[in-house]
């Protein structure tokens, strides 16, 4: 008995019975919600949100209490670099990656050292940062949408490319190959899992705990500013306000997955779960074509729930 009601409240058996119930409840609603191409579909945004998530999750890992609220606007900001330097053109894919990806970065490496050497509390530093993030949005567009997503990045991110999947899944599929080795093969994985289960005995090692603490803060903003890139490929044009969404779910994606609110477990395979079973619900209350209000309710109550369950029962955590 013992065993089974350890599988049963697994995290990943959890996600993974909550994915399947989604999808028969959408079938239900709406015949044909759990056909291939649409269940594809979905795939790409639960992609797109798996990959912000990404970065959250090295974040909460590492302890201290970190989240990272500056996500949302770090993909926006990244979706209009890369919309700008693109200007719809093949030949700007490359300069749009590296220019999205090492601005974010660099604001997410500010991000860490005011946590760490400042010593101001994640929360407050990186919705301050969202704040100067957002306001450099509005000057750099003067609030209206700008550049365009390069015609081949469109076709990766939407159009199949291999055994009828879009390119971004494959992508995603690296990146969940590449967090599994870096948290369970690799020294930095081990201090990252350290710190966050206990930063005193971690410097009593000789971990480099702030150097690593904020590393990870620049790899959630390099994260989101790839991640940018590819909701630009998305969507085909961008606006500063573009990854707002991403960020209340990139955090409950991580919890869902079973990765601690206080650090120093889970693993980002449960992320990756949670990240489809948030695009699932919000697909399902779409479907009962509910109102806005309505469905913000229903979708908040819900996550509220899960928040509750994942972050404050033990049992739920690896």
């Amino acid at each position: 008995m013992n065993r089974i009601k350890t599988i049963l409240t697994d995290p990943l058996v959890l996600a993974t019975v909550s994915i399947l119930l989604l999808l028969g409840i959408g079938e239900l609603l709406s015949p044909g919600f759990a056909r291939g191409d649409q269940i594809i579909r979905l795939l790409v945004v639960s992609a797109i949100l798996g990959m912000v998530a990404a970065g959250q999750s090295l974040v909460v890992i590492g302890g201290r209490e970190g989240i990272d609220l500056s996500v949302g606007a770090l993909i926006s900001l990244g979706a209009v670099l890369a919309g700008n330097a693109m200007s719809g053109s093949d030949g700007g894919i490359l300069p749009a990656i590296l220019v999205a990806g090492g601005v974010t970065f660099v604001i997410g490496l500010i991000n860490g050292l005011g946590v760490t050497l400042l010593r101001i509390p994640p929360l407050v530093m990186t919705l301050g940062m969202t704040g100067v993030v957002q306001g450099g949005l509005i000057v750099l567009s003067r609030g209206i949408p700008s550049g365009n997503a390069a015609p081949s990045l469109m076709g990766f991110v939407n159009r199949p490319l291999l055994l009828g999947l879009p390119g971004v899944l494959f992508l995603w599929a690296l990146l969940g190959l590449g967090m599994w080795f870096l948290l369970r093969r690799t020294q930095l994985g081990y201090a990252i899992y350290a710190m966050g289960s206990n930063e005193r005995a971690a410097v009593l090692t000789g971990l480099p705990v702030k150097l690593i603490r904020t590393l990870l803060y620049g790899f959630s903003g390099l994260l989101a500013g790839i991640t940018g890139v590819v909701v630009i490929g998305y969507t085909g044009n961008s606006f500063v306000s573009v990854g707002d969404q991403y960020v209340l779910p990139s955090v409950i994606a991580v919890v869902i997955g079973g990765i601690s609110l206080a650090g120093g477990s889970g693993n980002y395979l449960g992320v990756m779960l949670g990240a489809i079973a948030l695009t699932l619900l919000q697909s399902v209350l779409t479907t009962l074509q509910l109102e806005f209000w309505g469905r913000q309710l229903i979708f908040g109550g819900v996550l509220l729930l899960l928040m509750l369950l994942y972050g404050r029962t033990k049992q739920l955590r690896v």
